[in-house]
């Protein structure tokens, strides 16, 4: 996890603006230290084709009046190192769901995400894997716990004994067909093939993931989370609250190796 400048001690009363990018919508919300939202969130529609600066742009413009605030928590929908994007496949694509665009994940690649934003905001702010943020509120502390997430694509995120381990795009390991399971179990694929062909696939990528990495819990998040049963993810699933992204954003700052 990276930021472009921090405290090393915050006050009892925190509060953290809490910011969940994802490949359909951008939402906000402000976020007391026991993690309840304190402000209506706020929510645009992601843009496309969406390269850096008008991400920055865009966000800075819906959280124009949230910043009366410590600091920030980002959850961005892609691989991020040291406050840097690697990779972001939504939004390196010039129209939802389109194939991907090579000058647009050129200009993502590399991009100082969070030194861009806390210099907007100037505040400390955060930018983490989005399914990493929204683990960060849902996990137990024990054992080995694994989160999914279910939107555009699909955001995995490990946690061992509480501790956030370094994130992996483990959605992008083949899967069926061909495809990753990024794609496979994306949005675009789940309204081609309907509901019950895409929650097969998730039952299946479920035990796919199970018989990798022998997790001892698993939480199902995202916005597509709410068309599956517990049948769809096992004895050892739980579905959780799409607010979960928000609410992470507390706890992503404890959780901080």
């Amino acid at each position: 996890m990276t930021h472009a400048k921090t405290e090393t001690v915050w006050p009892s009363d925190v509060h953290t603006l809490s910011i969940d990018i994802g490949g359909s919508g951008i939402k906000a919300s402000i976020v007391n230290a026991q993690g309840v939202m304190t402000t209506d969130r706020v929510r645009v529609d992601t843009p496309y084709p969406c390269p850096p600066d008008l991400l920055v742009s865009k966000v800075t413009t819906l959280v124009a009046g949230l910043l009366d605030v410590h600091r920030v928590s980002v959850g961005f929908p892609g691989l991020v190192r040291h406050g840097h994007v690697i990779e972001v496949p939504s939004l390196s694509r010039r129209e939802y769901g389109g194939e991907r665009d090579r000058d647009l994940a050129d200009a993502w690649h590399g991009f100082d995400l969070a030194h861009a934003l806390a210099q907007s905001f100037q505040l400390p702010t955060k930018v983490v894997n989005d399914a990493d943020m929204q683990g960060c509120a849902v996990v137990l502390g024990q054992g080995l716990e694994f989160v999914i997430t279910l939107g555009t694509g699909v955001g995995t995120a490990l946690f061992h004994d509480g501790t956030l381990l370094p994130h992996l795009e483990l959605s992008h390991g083949p899967f069926m067909d061909g495809l990753s399971f990024d794609i496979a179990l994306g949005n675009a694929h789940r309204k081609e093939i309907g509901k019950e062909e895409w929650a097969q696939r998730v039952r299946h990528a479920v035990q796919a993931f199970d018989d990798m990495l022998f997790f001892d819990r698993l939480f199902v998040g995202g916005g597509n989370a709410k068309r599956l049963t517990s049948a769809d993810i096992g004895p050892k699933g739980e579905i959780v609250p799409n607010t979960s992204g928000i609410l992470g954003g507390v706890r992503v700052w404890d959780l901080d190796a």
